[in-house]
């Protein structure tokens, strides 16, 4: 019943998103992706086995960025800590013409090729063993954070993939190297090393309900009342996003209470 009305929250606040225009920006919905564990006590929750004395599930979750301020979880997925990121990825990464966010944990050859022929844009890090071949080297403007812009075709000559794909060399916010990797070559690379920078956000917002929502305490033991919890938890942000959309705040929900948290 609450992921129902989780769900039709989520049509609400797209319906109301829908009116807004600068809704997205010319990569089209952006969306973040990622997973949080959270660790149970087995004795209590003894249908989540995570490690051989310990208990976990994992929380799946899809992030819209609006824009700084705003942000908002439209798919939510809760399953044992056990299983491997890469398992939601069908789940997760779904809509053409959108584009995904996500870190290594999801690198999958496979899936690449196929959101490069179903226009699934994406962007995600690129993994520092990674094999793979330099096809075309592009311009990168003086003075930009992007080191270098090059098209290249991954994997060995016994898994390589089909489709070019971009690679990038930038700097994270905290000025550390990085490798970015994307289907996208219609987005200035600078707006790709940003777009990267925002997966962040995502983090945060664990932080967030993890704090602010509590969701690491459960008053039920059973696996149905976990997912409850879980669920109720998301529909009071999302009421609490709708009003603060409604009421014209400017200010980010999730930066004002984690900094007040970290003070």
């Amino acid at each position: 019943m609450f992921q129902d009305i989780y769900g039709n929250l989520v049509q609400t606040v797209h319906e109301v998103l829908r009116t807004e225009t600068q809704r997205f920006t010319t990569m089209g919905p952006i969306k973040i992706v990622d997973s949080s564990t959270v660790t149970l006590c087995l004795e209590k929750y003894e249908w989540a086995l995570y490690k051989r004395d310990k208990g976990g599930i994992k929380i799946h979750l899809r992030l819209v960025f609006v824009d700084e301020g705003r942000t908002y979880p439209d798919k939510v997925v809760v399953t044992s800590a056990k299983p491997d990121d890469r398992k939601q990825m069908d789940v997760m990464i779904d809509e053409s013409g959108a584009m995904y966010v996500f870190d290594r944990g999801y690198a999958d050859y496979g899936k690449f090729d196929q959101y490069c022929e179903d226009r699934i844009g994406f962007t995600t890090r690129l993994r520092g063993k990674a094999i793979y071949e330099v096809v075309e080297e592009l311009p990168v403007s003086q003075g930009s954070p992007i080191l270098r812009d090059t098209l290249v075709i991954l994997g060995n000559p016994q898994k390589r993939m089909k489709n070019v794909l971009r690679r990038l060399e930038t700097v994270d916010s905290q000025g550390n190297a990085i490798v970015i990797l994307t289907n996208r070559f219609d987005v200035p690379a600078e707006e790709i090393g940003e777009l990267y920078r925002n997966r962040w956000k995502i983090e945060l917002f664990f932080k967030y309900i993890k704090q602010h929502l509590k969701m690491t305490k459960f008053y039920g033991t059973t696996e149905n009342a976990v997912k409850n919890q879980i669920f109720i938890r998301l529909i009071s942000y999302l009421l609490l996003f709708l009003m603060r959309f409604k009421s014209g705040a400017k200010q980010s929900l999730l930066c004002s209470k984690c900094r007040q948290s970290e003070e």
